[in-house]
Order: C-alpha cells, then structure tokens, then sequence
C-alpha cells in the first residue's frame, strides 16, 4: 500500500533530500504545484507568474509512517512563518505549503498547523497555506536527487 503527500517548503533540493532519509518514505520527487500553467518548466517557475510552488511529492507507506510523522518532519525542515520566501530564496515559488490529497489528510494539516501556532515555539504566525492538491508537474531530470548527484547533504543551509 501506498499514499502520496505533496509539500512546499522552499528549495525543493534540500526538502526532496530530507523527506528520503525518512524511514517509510518510499520514493520523493520535485515538481511544481499550486499554479495555473500546464507542464510548467524550471524557467516559468522562476518567473514567479505561474502561480506554482516548488514542491516535493512523497509516496510512502502508510505502515510504516504516518502522515501525521510527515507533516511533523515538514515543520522541522523549514522556517513555516516565513511568507514567499526561505533563506536567501523568495517569490511566491518558494511559499511554505501543504497540498493535500483527501479530506483526512486536511484534517491532518489543519490539526498539525494549529498544534504547532498553539505551541508558542514560534515567534511568528505560520504562514503555510494547506490547500488541495491539483496536478503535480514532475520538474526536469536534472532537479531530481540534485543534491545527492552532487554529493551535498542540504540546500542554502
């Protein structure tokens, strides 16, 4: 059995690379999401006029790990207070997002997102918008395990 998660966290390198090392996580792959351009390329997306985020897609087994342990490691791997931007990247492709695909997994979202604003960990609100996820458009070969091609362990960290 399988299940997918789709997230937005900024550089989708590092998040790709932190969502494999994930025991239960079966497969991981950068794309974009969120926008209104069909089959969007690397190029548009930078424009920041396509609407899209940079996401990872994640396939996993949900016997081994929970998506509730998903959107746990979602929170820790980047800053969700931060609006169109993280670290040295911003624009509105770079937006902190979970795109859900059923009504258990906005529940979820929701529940996790408000744990964590209830939490007082934070010093800002969480800016991460929970919507539904729509097509995921797989990003070009080259974008796919970057950083481990290049034997890097995160991106602008």
């Amino acid at each position: 059995m399988q299940e997918i998660a789709t997230f937005g966290a900024g550089c989708f390198w590092g998040i790709e690379a932190a969502f494999r090392r994930v025991p239960g996580v079966l497969d991981a792959a950068v794309g974009y999401s969120g926008g209104q351009t069909q089959n969007p390329n690397y190029q548009q997306v930078c424009t920041d006029t396509t609407g899209h985020a940079e996401v990872v897609q994640v396939t996993f087994d949900p016997e081994k790990l929970s998506y509730d342990q998903l959107l746990n490691v979602f929170w820790t791997i980047h800053d969700p207070t931060q609006v169109n931007r993280q670290g040295p990247d911003y624009g509105a492709q770079y937006r902190t997002a979970i795109f859900f695909h059923s009504p258990e997994q906005e529940a979820a979202a929701k529940k996790s997102k408000q744990a964590l604003e209830a939490s007082g960990k934070l010093r800002r609100p969480v800016a991460t918008e929970i919507t539904p996820a729509g097509p995921f458009w797989r990003a070009e070969e080259y974008h796919q395990r970057y950083l481990e091609k290049r034997g890097a362990a995160s991106c602008h960290i």
